[in-house]
């Protein structure tokens, strides 16, 4: 009796054994790659539990998730002789297990020397305005550049993008200059041409008063309206110049009016005499 209790007590352990050493978890993001006696099983093990034998078999697990490896920043010198320092991030996801495992030692860290190498290329092939203001096509070219070898290591680049740019001082002290200069420029423009079309608005507005006398004394009504809206104590009222021509003209005739009929002829003989004179 008890040598039978003590073999079903080894039986059971070493079922225990057995199922420890055979079952595995594949987590939801997980694929199991078998290798059986050291040589790859063509096909890969789904999410759940994984039975495999426990000398022949060893299961290695690849995440199927989206990684993000930051780039470290490197120092390079554009096309047009500028030195610069970029870094940048890169999303990539395994497409395929078996060729991970089989193909590339650390596909991690193969990716990341490709990334390095290509930004360095990237630096070298751009100018600085295409660093600063059209990072589209550069991430889009850079993403070309590292998918290439990836592809034949199982993964699949999602995308890449260009962080930060970072410039040497003077540099930026020179930029600074420039975008003021040109703020400057601009302001000066805008100011002219504002100048030009009141000077237009201006003259059309002196033909028009020029062809209708009577405008110009409405808007010499207006101005003083305007200005007695204002609480003044002054108020200067400009003189119409063609009242002081009136009263000119109405000055120089009165005398005439006032002489008489004989100092009139008496007058006129003088004035032709002087002409006579003067033939």
């Amino acid at each position: 009796m008890n040598a039978l209790v003590a073999v079903l007590i080894g039986i059971l352990a070493a079922t225990a054994l057995w199922a420890c050493l055979s079952v595995r978890i594949v987590r939801q993001f997980e694929r199991g790659v078998v290798f059986r006696f050291g040589r790859v099983r063509p096909k890969t093990i789904g999410p759940g539990l994984a039975v495999i034998l426990p000398i022949a078999d060893r299961l290695h697990k690849v995440s199927m998730q989206i990684v993000t490896l930051p780039i470290p920043a490197q120092d390079g010198i554009t096309r047009d002789n500028v030195t610069v320092r970029v870094d940048a991030v890169i999303y990539f996801r395994v497409v395929d297990p078996v060729r991970v495992i089989v193909d590339v030692q650390d596909y991690g860290s193969a990716i990341c020397q490709v990334a390095l190498a290509s930004l360095r290329s990237i630096i070298g092939k751009s100018e600085l305005d295409d660093l600063l203001s059209n990072r589209e096509r550069l991430n889009q070219g850079l993403e070309l550049m590292i998918d290439s070898p990836a592809v034949d290591w199982g993964v699949h680049i999602d995308r890449v993008e260009i962080k930060d740019v970072v410039l040497p001082e003077t540099m930026k002290r020179s930029m600074s200059r420039q975008a003021e200069a040109e703020r400057e420029r601009r302001s000066r423009v805008i100011t002219a041409e504002g100048e030009l079309q009141a000077s237009e608005k201006l003259a059309q507005a002196a033909e028009c008063m020029a062809a209708h006398p009577a405008a110009l004394q409405l808007r010499l009504l207006q101005t003083v309206v305007e200005v007695a809206a204002e609480k003044n104590s002054t108020l200067v009222l400009p003189f119409p110049v063609e009242l002081l021509r009136f009263l000119e003209r109405a000055t120089t005739a009165e005398p005439e009016q006032r002489l008489e009929p004989e100092q009139r002829v008496g007058q006129e003989q003088r004035v032709g005499q002087e002409q006579g004179v003067l033939r």
